[in-house]
Formats: C-alpha cells, structure tokens, sequence
C-alpha cells in the first residue's frame, strides 16, 4: 500500500505500521492512529509544503509522548 507521494513520510508511515499504528485510508488524506487509539493524525498524501516531513514527525513525535505520559 503507498501512504504518501513524500518518500520520508512513506518511510516512517511503514514503520509506524509495523509497530501497530493502524492506518485507514480517507478520501483526500490518511489517518494513523497510534496503538493506544486516542489521538489520530492526518497524513498528506501529496504534501505541497517542503516541510511536510519535518512537521509531520513532530506531530508523530508529540502523540507518541501523550501517549507515554498517560499510562
């Protein structure tokens, strides 16, 4: 399955699958829900903003530290 035109993104996507994320594919963009299932975050498909990636892993990173400090 591809995830995102932006080879970086479709990287980490792919990771963040394998360790359990789960993905669902939405009419414009995806969405990744991390496994705890709280807080999903939108994926560009066709990011058009050469800092996609880089916010795209900060968000990723600020869900994943939600998710550690609410167990």
């Amino acid at each position: 399955m591809k995830y995102s035109a932006d080879k970086e993104i479709e990287v980490l996507v792919r990771r963040l699958v394998r360790e359990g994320w789960l993905y669902e594919r939405r009419r414009k963009h995806g969405c990744l829900m991390p496994p705890t299932g709280r807080v999903a975050l939108t994926v560009p498909c066709t990011p058009g903003d050469r800092r996609a990636f880089l916010n795209f892993r900060r968000d990723v990173r600020h869900v994943m530290n939600l998710s550690c400090t609410r167990i």
